[in-house]
């Protein structure tokens, strides 16, 4: 039986201390030129000799921000190196992405590097920390990024939630906000919608109506729970049967429930007990629902 991705690579407990760990505890902080064919350490390379990387979770720049970062470089030059990996004839970032941006305005001809060998997952794993350590994602970007490692490295939520030094339930509550519509995904991106709001709109119907609503009314978190608790369909009834209220205490339940497994949860209760409805939407969210129940470790 072969390994899965996640359990064939060796722990890299530098990750979980955050990126300064893995880079070392005392990155100089004027850079050290040296020969650029060396395989690793921190050296001087030509601006044009690294490339981004286009899976990198990071995709939002903000205009004013690279200038006044370009500003900087122009008068006291990049004192904080770029971390790069070597990617064909050129080297591709790791971390840093903005400041090579940021040089490029300053006309900057050298840069200086940090080289070191990864994987895909390793690189995407440093670029999360990296990012954010410094609050530079946004929920979208910081969700899209935790979805990868998950898909295609074998993740778990719990294992991801030690590399960031985050919550699983945080990295739940994120991963929903992938559910949302493209529409509503773009309000968070740029801000105009808050997590908090959009993770309460998760599951209702006609997500961007109600996104719009509250973005104009200013309504706080809890209102917006309570405007998407209201617009969902009512269960079906007798014609003439007055429409039974929900139970605040069963809908806290779900909002619970929903939280610890980062899924849709639905509980219908009777006098005569009633049903409790899990919605996934991927093979890998019910093996992690399967898992829980059988109390195995994920």
């Amino acid at each position: 039986m072969t390994d899965s991705p996640a359990a064939a690579r060796k722990p890299r407990p530098g990750l979980g201390r955050g990126l300064s760990a893995l880079l070392g505890e005392s990155v100089p902080e004027e850079p050290i030129k040296g020969n650029p064919t060396s395989a690793s350490g921190v050296r001087m390379l030509p601006i044009s000799a690294l490339i981004a990387d286009p899976n990198q979770p990071r995709r939002h720049f903000d205009e004013e921000a690279l200038e006044t970062l370009a500003d900087s470089i122009r008068t006291r030059g990049m004192i904080q190196p770029i971390f790069v990996r070597p990617h064909g004839q050129n080297f591709q970032i790791v971390a840093g992405e903005r400041r090579w941006r940021a040089a490029q305005r300053a006309r900057l001809h050298e840069v200086p590097v940090i080289v070191r060998e990864l994987t895909d997952a390793e690189t995407l794993e440093i670029a999360l920390i990296e990012n954010i350590q410094r609050q530079d994602l946004n929920a979208i970007e910081e969700a899209e990024g935790y979805a990868r490692l998950i898909r295609e490295f074998g993740h778990t939520q719990e294992a991801l939630g030690k590399i960031v030094h985050k919550s699983r339930s945080h990295i739940a509550n994120l991963l929903r906000l992938l559910d949302l519509p493209p529409s509503v995904r773009e309000m968070v991106v740029d801000r105009s919608l808050e997590m908090g709001h959009a993770r309460a709109l998760v599951g209702a119907p006609d997500t961007e109506k109600l996104a719009k609503e509250v973005v104009a009314k200013g309504l706080s978190v809890r209102d917006a729970e309570k405007l998407a608790r209201n617009a969902k369909p009512l269960p079906k009834r007798k014609a003439g049967t007055a429409a039974p209220e929900r139970d605040p205490d069963i809908a806290a339940l779900e909002r619970h429930l929903g939280d610890v497994l980062g899924l849709n949860v639905r509980i219908a209760h009777g006098e005569k007990g009633g049903a409790l409805t899990v919605s996934y939407s991927t093979l890998d969210q019910l093996d992690m629902v399967c898992q829980r129940l059988s109390g195995e470790r994920i």
